[in-house]
């Protein structure tokens, strides 16, 4: 069993970085510390910081819905991953999470 950290990161599933839906550029900044994978999960339904809720059947609720962005890894590289997010300035809620992991069976 390993030890390691789970981060999770929240946002609306519309939210961008620059011309980059947010989910694909956290991916791929996690890819490039070095993280292994990671998986994107999109709500149902869900309410945020303003109290406001959205339903995934509302035409109103397009692109608002909560995504999250799962990833555990190591602490180095979640570190990493966070100091990168850091220095571009990208306002995110996020929780980080002490877990055990490890795979089973083969491969």
């Amino acid at each position: 069993m390993r030890q390691g950290v789970q981060l999770q990161f929240y946002f609306p599933e519309g939210a961008r970085h620059g011309h980059v839906l947010l989910h694909e550029w956290l991916l791929t900044q996690a890819r490039a510390c070095g993280i292994q994978g990671g998986s994107v999960f999109r709500a149902t339904a869900g309410y945020g910081r303003h109290g406001r809720m959205h339903y995934g059947h509302f035409f109103e609720s397009a692109g608002e819905l909560p995504v999250e962005v799962r990833i555990v890894t190591t602490s180095e590289l979640a570190q990493r991953l966070l100091d990168a997010l850091d220095r571009e300035q990208v306002g995110l809620f996020y929780v980080h999470s002490s877990v055990e992991y490890d795979r089973i069976g083969g491969a």
